[in-house]
């Protein structure tokens, strides 16, 4: 008799564990999942944030060039202020085949490279030479991140501050190494070349796409 009920007991507890167990690991579940939610919403939000500092980029640098063609004495005061706001602009990028248009930084800093694409190498766009552009991969929603899909003689657009239009066509592309610099030194000093850069979300590698102006 004793030892039924002992074993009867120890069911108990055995179960009372179980449940117990069970609680906690439903628990602890919920909590992972509400961590998961967050880090999601806080990552599109800061994504919604970075597109409109963009969007309002690009106003701010249509507004430049517009300015740009007005004379100094019509708008003298406005003139100043836009160009001001717009000092750290070296120009702006189009590429109509995978429909993109941004504007450029001319320095390169991890604050400025959440913006928009920085200029990171390179002179002017007058000059022969290896023009280097920078951009995040947003995973086919911002920036660079469907360079890859480009294709030789796919045409790419550099706008100037003065709204003077460049045209590159791309000639190769290819990935490499992060730690590998070889696509920023070597260039053909007779061209006037364009290279972008961004990262391979998969990998971890650089992808890079070579133009130059014919």
């Amino acid at each position: 008799m004793n030892q039924i009920l002992m074993t009867k007991l120890k069911s108990s507890k055995d179960r009372l564990k179980y449940k117990r167990f069970f609680k906690f690991q439903f628990s602890f579940s919920i909590l992972i999942l509400l961590v998961i939610i967050i880090f999601i919403m806080f990552y599109i939000n800061s994504l919604h944030k970075e597109q409109t500092i963009s969007r309002k980029l690009i106003s701010n640098y249509n507004i430049y060039k517009l300015y740009s063609n007005i004379s100094q004495d019509e708008s003298s005061m406005e003139s100043s202020e836009t160009s001001a706001n717009n000092s750290r602009l070296f120009g702006a990028i189009e590429i109509q085949k995978i429909n993109i248009f941004y504007t450029i930084f001319s320095e390169t800093t991890e604050e400025l490279l959440k913006i928009a694409p920085c200029k990171f190498y390179g002179d002017s766009l007058n000059k022969n030479g290896n023009l280097c552009i920078a951009g995040h991969n947003y995973n086919n929603s911002m920036f660079f991140s469907n360079i890859n899909i480009l294709e030789n003689d796919d045409e790419i657009f550099i706008y100037d501050n003065d709204g003077n239009k460049y045209v590159y066509y791309v000639f190769d592309m290819y990935e490499v190494k992060p730690s590998d610099l070889s696509p920023i030194f070597n260039y053909n000093r007779n061209y006037k070349e364009l290279t972008l850069i961004t990262c391979n979300n998969l990998n971890s590698n650089r992808i890079i796409v070579k133009a130059k102006q014919k």
